[in-house]
């Protein structure tokens, strides 16, 4: 396999949409699929399917296509998803308990084992399957070296801080849900998920649809 700092960002994010297609196919019953319904699947070009499965390795058969198990089981493996990999959540409001609570993440190999918050009334609370932890204790997963994925649901002023200390206690990749920038040194990696960004894209494209 390519470097993986070779491989664009776009072309990983689109193996979990093929993964996504070719698991639901395989429930179905079918045992075969060309590039170009693949790329139909996923409103891609066939070029860009196969294109992006050439960063990782040979796939498939000329003209014969993709054995869907064989190519489904390769891009788990890609993309991590033959582990189950440990998480930790800080901030347990109205989006982190609703992260706590939700069961898609075992499915998909992600289970957030442990779940820290500065408020009193929620330390000690049992919210989906742990038990929410005063965030001053925070340093208590280097206990665990095995979590290296974290997720912050805090207020703004506190998700910086936040960030400092758990990339400090070993956490290697942050999914942050606050609307803030996070400044973190070149070996974390860091996804945002703002959905308010979100919405005022849908907003300014539809005022622009609206405007004479």
């Amino acid at each position: 396999m390519p470097e993986k700092k070779k491989i664009p960002k776009s072309a990983v994010s689109r193996l979990s949409l093929y993964l996504r297609e070719v698991t639901r196919l395989e429930k179905g019953g079918k045992g075969k699929i060309s590039s170009t319904e693949l790329g139909d699947y996923t409103d891609l070009t066939d070029a860009q399917v196969r294109k992006d499965l050439s960063y990782f390795g040979q796939f498939g058969t000329s003209g014969a296509g993709y054995d869907i198990p064989s190519l489904k089981e390769a891009i788990r493996k890609i993309l991590g998803k033959d582990k189950i990999w440990p998480i930790v959540l800080v901030g347990a409001g109205n989006i982190g308990s609703a992260l706590l609570r939700y069961p898609g993440f075992k499915n998909q190999g992600f289970v957030i084992k442990e779940a820290f918050d500065a408020d009193r009334k929620k330390v000690g609370k049992r919210c989906g399957d742990v038990v929410v932890k005063d965030i001053k204790n925070i340093s208590d997963i280097k206990k665990n070296g095995s979590i290296r994925i974290a997720i912050i649901a805090v207020p703004e002023n506190s998700a910086q801080d936040v960030a400092n200390t758990l990339v400090k206690v070993g956490i290697r990749s942050i999914l942050n849900f606050a609307p803030v920038v996070l400044r973190v040194n070149s070996g974390v990696t860091v996804s945002n998920i703002d959905l308010s960004t979100e919405l005022e894209n849908f907003s300014f494209i539809l005022s622009s649809q609206e405007a004479p």
